[in-house]
């Protein structure tokens, strides 16, 4: 225990060793025990003022700007995670400060079972004073002599043991196990500790003993036990308050507000160490002349301020200095004391909590004053009662005060205007004291009215709590390992996308070439790319879903101007007749001339028909199949643009000029051509994905000359279908492949695409949810339904701007009951699932651009690449993957990438522009 000064005379006093005739005058007894109990009091704003300055200091503290001689550490503990329920196994514990000048060893048992405990053995071990205050070897050695003298009595054998280390002293703390002393408190001054890492010393001194085969997992203090020994209850507990010897709090912070961690994912335990907090601007107002005279006795003296106000050591201690000063200027018993009550270190808190005993207080009052050897009337007994109030009431409520700063801090860090939340609480004075809690509850609710607190007692913080620590730690470490393992197959290296690259190369080589092949390289007949010159007004159809545009689109020296309308097509008509849908179309087109005064002119015309096509020439293209809910008759199997021509002819009074049929991938390369003309490529990553570029016609077997180029339709969604991607292809791919409408189909599409990406994570989450990684392993109905996870989730999730709660609120909007970790492990699957699209995707662009530089015998090609599709234009990441694989693949082509405007209505223009302008040219 802590040693106070011998004296408890106040600056001024003379000591009463002298005759009773030449004691002082005796003073008005009830004005002199009113100025004592006055200087007690605590404002409310004062204690704001305490709460204001706590929480800037901690905010400094957490920023690393804090003085060389910081007012509050803010310790990151390395403590990533609070219990969830399911830990089991056993673990052993050593404890050491919690409780004075004594050591405890624990043997803990954790089911894992919700209701079902296993009490568990201990035995505890005083520490003799010698060791207390004498080398640091000595006191470790002797650690390890309980260690092995607890176990000799234990059915251990050789197995290994887990020990969480217990060390409720100021320690910088640099992982879980491994915390380096700062100083020493609660009386101990063990040499040779301070700055070395006390876990290190633990496992010499075992190796010393060298008797069992014990793995230190981690060092925990004890106001961190405390807050992982509670119960579970309706909310996680993120708080422990402890108020035993001294006095400390920890919480869970965001780990990206921790300077010192240089880590901006989850959350980690910071222990506050506010015993050190020692404002004057907020304290001194609150600091009695008693408070001072125990300072200065103290083995600290100007250090640990604020909790020689609050701390188990040093209640008692205050109670006996005005017990004292009282008894010396005669407002107590008689004007007599005694040389125990003049003793430091005679009252304790035991003693306080005795006397402030609702029920036999007076008896308990009388009996502890009897033991100090006075004697005590019941007006004494009263008023001491009423001094160990007083001390005991200002020690919760500034308690309460640093507890709200922490509730503050909570609430900012977590962007919450309510806080719910629960805080553990452990110590003798909690447990001893019930005054205590009242009044400290009382008060955090008029200084944090906006914070709904859940206090609860935490069950033996010191060995339940640290076992847990450990226990956490373990589980965290076995889930880590399944995550890994079950997205390893999602890492994909340098070698694997070389393959992904040389297989793409070789599929376009043959299916150029007219043989077998998973790349069906469609020629679609746009032989250029704008070269700016391009001028004149174009109509532009845009027809891929339920609504359908017509944009008119002005191309002058200036740039590009667009007007365009939206016409929906009704059901009926969608899966109609042929003939009826088109005779639709060319209703809306004769609409939006008249609307825009076009009507009577014959304005060339690109068509962006969003349907799988053959295309026999730039004006002719085959439908093969309907999608997306269209259905009409007698469509399939023809040309569409002739269908078109046919509906225009029966409305007579109507002139158009088809140019073009356009793919909207083709679209999208000529919308950014214009702008760029070194784009040769478009790249759609949308719900589905394709690809086009600009090949040497020469070869392109399926159409006749030798000179020029040739844009080819790669449909690269169907790469793979051979099964040349099937050692990339991994359980959940075939999972959603099966469950798809068209299996063994689009294979390198299901792994790239926006339709398929959210169905992979799914099915990665219930996968890992029956591994008990995700939700406490209890399936979620949620996620039972195909697509609700939506792969815009993906790209919300992985924003780096969203913080923790974001992710979580978007998760628990699926109906999905969470934690912080479950948060941090799903957007980990989101990233693995969404960086492997992007990679691939990269590879397949590495293919063609290194086609585009071999094919022209260049040592280095620039060239920029179009893109569309929302996947790659609202994913925060993918952009920016793609073009770093690119990179690496492709080191001898410099490629921009472009996001396109309006690839499916500028771009089908932009197509029938250059048609017109190369036919003008062959004309001259």
């Amino acid at each position: 225990m802590d040693t106070i000064g011998a004296t408890c005379l106040l600056p001024g006093e003379r000591a009463l060793a002298c005759p009773q005739e030449n004691r002082p005058p005796l003073l008005d007894s009830s004005e002199l025990v009113q100025e004592c109990l006055k200087q007690f009091k605590v404002t409310r704003s004062q204690l704001q003022q305490i709460q204001v300055s706590l929480l800037g200091c901690m905010e400094r503290a957490l920023k690393g700007k804090a003085d060389s001689a910081p007012a509050v550490r803010m310790l990151p503990t390395y403590v990533g995670s609070v219990p969830h329920g399911t830990e089991k196994g056993d673990f052993l514990v050593l404890e050491l400060g919690a409780t004075g000048a004594s050591l405890r060893v624990l043997w803990v048992t954790l089911t894992g079972t919700e209701g079902y405990k296993v009490e568990p053995r201990s035995q505890e071990f005083v520490i003799p004073q010698d060791v207390v205050v004498g080398a640091g070897q000595q006191l470790f050695d002797f650690a390890a002599h309980c260690l092995s003298e607890f176990l000799d009595a234990q059915p251990v054998g050789n197995q290994p043991l887990q020990l969480g280390f217990s060390f409720s002293f100021p320690c910088h703390q640099t992982s879980l196990d491994r915390s380096t002393l700062i100083s020493w408190t609660k009386g101990f001054k063990c040499s040779g500790v301070e700055g070395q890492d006390v876990v290190q010393l633990l496992r010499d001194a075992i190796q010393r003993k060298g008797t069992y085969n014990i793995d230190v997992v981690a060092v925990v203090n004890d106001t961190v036990g405390t807050m992982m020994g509670c119960e579970l209850g309706a909310r996680p507990c993120e708080v422990g308050l402890i108020v035993d010897t001294g006095t400390n709090a920890c919480y869970m912070e965001e780990a990206r507000h921790v300077a010192a961690l240089d880590e901006d994912r989850g959350r980690t335990c910071v222990s506050v160490e506010w015993g050190s907090f020692s404002d004057d601007g907020a304290l001194a107002p609150v600091l009695t002349t008693f408070d001072h005279v125990l300072d200065q006795g103290s083995l600290n003296p100007g250090a640990q301020r604020f909790e020689k106000m609050i701390g188990g050591l040093y209640l008692g201690e205050l109670v006996r200095l005005v017990l004292a000063h009282l008894a010396q200027h005669g407002a107590l018993f008689g004007g007599h004391t005694s040389p125990a009550l003049l003793s430091p270190g005679s009252l304790l808190l035991e003693h306080v909590a005795e006397m402030e005993d609702a029920c036999n207080g007076a008896a308990h009052t009388h009996t502890v004053l009897q033991g100090l050897g006075v004697s005590p009337d019941a007006s004494d007994a009263e008023l001491v009662q009423r001094v160990c109030a007083a001390v005991c009431s200002r020690a919760a409520r500034l308690c309460a005060a640093a507890l709200a700063a922490v509730l503050a801090r909570l609430q900012h860090s977590r962007e919450q205007r309510a806080l719910q939340v629960a805080v553990a609480t452990g110590g003798r004075v909690f447990e001893r004291h019930p005054r205590f809690h009242n009044i400290l509850k009382e008060t955090v609710m008029h200084l944090a009215p906006e914070c709904e607190v859940s206090f609860i007692p935490s069950v033996d913080g010191g060995g339940r709590g640290v076992a847990m620590v450990t226990a956490v730690a373990a589980r965290l470490a076995a889930h880590r390992q399944l995550l890994e393992e079950t997205l390893a197959p999602f890492q994909l290296n340098h070698e694997q996308l070389r393959a992904v690259q040389a297989q793409m190369r070789e599929a376009m080589v043959r299916g150029l070439r007219g043989e077998a092949s998973s790349l069906r390289m469609l020629p679609t007949y746009v032989r250029a790319t704008p070269d700016g010159s391009e001028r004149g007004d174009f109509l532009a159809l845009d027809l891929g879903g339920t609504n359908f545009r017509v944009l008119v689109v002005h191309v002058t020296e200036g740039g590009v101007q667009i007007t365009n309308q939206v016409y929906s097509i009704p059901e009926g008509v969608a899966q109609g007749s042929g003939q009826q849908l088109f005779d639709h179309i060319v209703d809306c087109i004769v609409d939006f001339q008249q609307r825009q005064g076009l009507s009577g002119q014959s304005l060339p015309l690109g068509f962006t028909f969003s349907f799988p096509c053959k295309q026999l020439g730039l004006d002719q293209g085959i439908l093969l199949n309907w999608t997306k809910g269209f259905n009409a008759s007698d469509c399939e199997g023809q040309d569409v643009v002739c269908l078109l021509r046919e509906a225009i002819r029966r409305r007579q009074a109507v002139e158009l000029n088809v140019v073009a049929i356009v793919n909207d991938t083709v679209g999208t390369m000529m919308s950014c051509g214009y702008e760029d003309p070194r784009c040769e490529m478009g790249l759609i990553v949308g719900t589905g994905t394709n690809a086009c570029y600009m090949e040497e016609l020469r070869n392109v077997t399926s159409v006749a000359g030798d000179s020029g180029h040739m844009c080819i339709n790669m449909e690269w969604g169907a790469f793979g279908d051979d099964g040349s991607l099937g050692l990339l292809s991994t359980c959940f791919d075939a999972i959603v492949d099966q469950a798809s409408i068209n299996p063994g189909k689009q294979r390198f599409e299901k792994m790239i695409s926006g339709m398929y990406l959210g169905e992979i994570v799914r099915h990665i989450l219930l996968h890992l949810t029956s591994c008990g990684v995700l939700f406490r392993g209890r399936q979620a109905q949620c996620l039972q339904t195909k697509d609700i996870f939506k792969t815009k989730f993906l790209s919300e999730i992985e924003s780096d701007s969203l913080a923790l709660r974001q992710v979580r609120a978007i998760l628990e909007d699926l109906g999905l009951l969470l934690t912080s970790d479950d948060a941090l492990m799903v957007r980990e699957v989101c990233q693995a699932v969404s960086r492997r699209a992007a990679r691939l995707c990269g590879a397949g662009v590495a293919a063609v651009v290194e086609k585009i530089r071999e094919n022209r015998g260049l040592e280095e090609l620039t060239v920029s690449v179009g893109v569309d599709g929302t996947l790659y234009k609202m994913h925060p990441h993918f952009s920016s993957l793609v073009a770093t694989t690119v990179r690496e693949l492709a080191p001898r082509c410099a490629v921009s990438f472009l996001q396109s405007e309006d690839g499916s209505g500028k771009g089908a223009a932009l197509v029938t522009a250059v048609a017109c302008r190369l036919a003008q040219t062959a004309q001259v």
